[in-house]
């Protein structure tokens, strides 16, 4: 079976999401290892409910933590990456040895880049009066959200659109656009 590891710096919504579509055999994945960088992430107490392995990896735990995780990630033999709200820079030689894959709020190349993650995001196509929203699954580079899209889907914004209102439907949208882009992965 398909090994994915899951990265999360917070509640890890889109692992959630993975672990539900996993459940309901959406999914032929198994999750081998949940990492984050953040000692009160939620994810991380997720993994532990669930009974997936799960590790602290920061500077204050390591001397290198791009290092410990790249070697976590050979230890459970993992094919993917998925990138659940996780806040570092990806270094190079995981991004080459591994399909890491990350979900972004919105059409990219719209609103992508450096700063541009969760309600941040949001806030610009509400700015911008945009018309439209919606969520993509990507391949991670080493730019910024300039990897190959694996998938899309949008939805209109309502002329009463508020911030979070947009945050709300788009995270409902994101967690379909992780599951189907995963099916398009595998198959």
């Amino acid at each position: 079976m398909t090994k994915i590891a899951i990265l999360a710096s917070y509640n890890g919504s889109g692992f959630d999401a993975i672990y539900n579509a996993v459940a309901n055999k959406k999914l032929n994945l198994e999750i081998a290892v949940v990492i984050s960088n953040n000692t009160d992430a939620g994810a991380l107490k997720k993994a532990q409910q669930r009974g997936i392995s799960n590790y602290l990896v920061n500077a204050k735990q390591v001397v290198d933590p791009d290092e410990e995780i790249f070697r976590l990630l050979q230890v459970y033999h993992v094919k993917y990456i998925f990138l659940s709200g996780y806040m570092k820079k990806i270094p190079l030689q995981i991004i080459q040895n591994f399909k890491v894959i990350n979900s972004h709020p919105s059409l990219l190349p719209k609103y992508g880049g450096i700063g541009m993650y969760g309600r941040y995001v949001h806030e610009a196509v509400i700015a911008n009066k945009e018309g439209q929203s919606g969520a993509t699954l990507h391949f991670v580079e080493e730019i910024y959200d300039s990897g190959k899209i694996i998938l899309q889907k949008d939805i209109q914004l309502a002329k009463n659109e508020t911030v979070d209102s947009l945050e709300s439907r788009i995270k409902i949208l994101e967690s379909e656009v992780i599951v189907a882009g995963l099916q398009v992965c595998l198959n």
